[in-house]
């Protein structure tokens, strides 16, 4: 049965409005004729987006043979991920080697109308978006529609096998069954759950901040050293958006007042020790057992911080 119940949704828009393009030269609506086109939207911090990244890089080398075209439009959240050297060095890091289109504008988030990341449009051979998915999931799905436009194009479609992808790292799905704590900004136009007064005293997905902090439209920023942020979270992984405005900034992170041991995530260790450098989201807790309310808290040696947004996983 035809996955593709909606004839036309509209017409694919072009990519003019990108501000630069990574692993291709700009692509123009005439270089894409007689190709199915799966655009993705993005923007390297988001873990929604992490999570969605090894389908999307396996459909790109599965069917580029068939006909597929797989567009990155990379339209950034925080300021720095407008940074041309930034993306650039997330593109590399990510093994992301499908054309990106740089966003920095929102041209093209405006003419496809779009409000999330992560977002797919799913574009015929004719240049008909014929689907969509907004956030994560939906991957067999998505995967059946290439398949059968690809076919309608006139080509095999690549069998009616699915890719299989790695779930480890930052692409590991979500555990949803125990997930019960909501990303959470640390700027003052989108905070929610702030705890003002008794850091140690917090209630299930409220934070707080100890030391010398400035609270910025879009991040919390560290202007002395020793400056804490806690966090009572109910989550597998605990992830934290950062930048500093110095060179590296050691950090420590803790749950229940203890070292995470074999509950550190990629970025630090066993002690919870690490360094923030590159601006970037940040793994620093991955739990291997039972999932339960904790207390989680990361200590910086340094000014300079800037902290914008926690997810779990």
């Amino acid at each position: 049965m035809s996955l593709l119940h909606r004839l036309v949704e509209s017409r694919l828009p072009s990519f003019d409005g990108a501000t630069g393009w990574l692993n291709s030269a700009p692509l123009a609506t005439e270089d894409l004729r007689g190709k199915v086109v799966l655009v993705d939207f993005w923007t390297y911090t988001c873990i929604n987006w992490l999570r969605t990244l090894g389908y999307i890089r396996a459909w790109a080398d599965t069917y580029a043979g068939q006909g597929l075209v797989v567009v990155g439009v990379h339209t950034p959240e925080f300021p720095f991920e407008r940074d041309l050297d930034n993306v650039r060095q997330a593109v590399k890091d990510m093994a992301v080697e499908y054309p990106v289109a740089l966003d920095s504008d929102y041209a093209i988030w405006r003419a496809f109308s779009n409000r999330y990341w992560p977002a797919l449009y799913i574009a015929d051979a004719e240049g008909r978006i014929r689907h969509h998915q907004f956030g994560e999931g939906g991957y067999e799905q998505c995967e059946r529609v290439v398949q059968q436009l690809l076919r309608g194009a006139g080509r095999d479609g690549g069998g009616d096998n699915l890719v299989s992808v790695a779930d480890y790292g930052f692409e590991a799905q979500a555990d949803w069954t125990t997930l019960q704590t909501p990303e959470t900004y640390l700027g003052y136009e989108q905070a929610h759950n702030f705890a003002d007064g008794e850091p140690d005293r917090l209630e299930l997905n409220q934070w707080a901040l100890s030391g010398d902090w400035t609270v910025e439209p879009g991040a919390s920023v560290l202007n002395a050293a020793d400056g804490r942020i806690r966090f009572r979270f109910h989550a597998r992984d605990v992830h934290l958006v950062l930048r500093t405005r110095e060179t590296a900034v050691p950090f420590r992170v803790l749950v229940d007042g203890e070292p995470p041991g074999d509950a550190h995530g990629l970025d630090v260790d066993e002690q919870g020790r690490g360094t923030l450098v590159e601006p970037r989201l940040y793994q620093l807790i991955r739990q291997p057992g039972s999932i339960d309310d904790r207390t989680f808290e990361i200590a910086f040696d340094a000014p300079g911080v800037e902290a914008y947004a926690f997810t779990f996983g």
